[in-house]
């Protein structure tokens, strides 16, 4: 019977240091899961170069160029949306 015996001390400590490691795990998540946000900068910085370049060289087909220019701003903007959804998630839900 004595084998078994854990001192209430130690318990509390362990379930601490495993509150403190899930916390640590769901802000490293929640990082992790903002780095698409990464690439949705970089495809709306790339995407707005090209168009602009494109207008420049040729006016004429501005209203077409910057149409396909918003959906492609509005398309990337949307990976970086779920990457902050998918974060919250991990902060809040889980």
């Amino acid at each position: 019977m004595w084998r078994f015996y854990r001192p209430k001390l130690e318990t509390e400590k362990f379930k601490m240091e495993l509150d403190a490691a899930t916390i640590l795990g769901k802000l490293i998540g929640a990082g992790l899961a903002m780095i698409g946000a990464i690439g949705a900068g970089a495809g709306i910085g790339i995407v707005t170069s090209g168009a602009v370049q494109a207008m420049g060289r040729n006016p004429d087909a501005t209203g077409t160029i910057q149409t396909n220019m918003i959906l492609g701003i509005a398309f990337a903007e949307a990976v970086a949306i779920y990457c902050l959804v998918v974060a919250l998630l991990i902060l809040f839900v889980f």
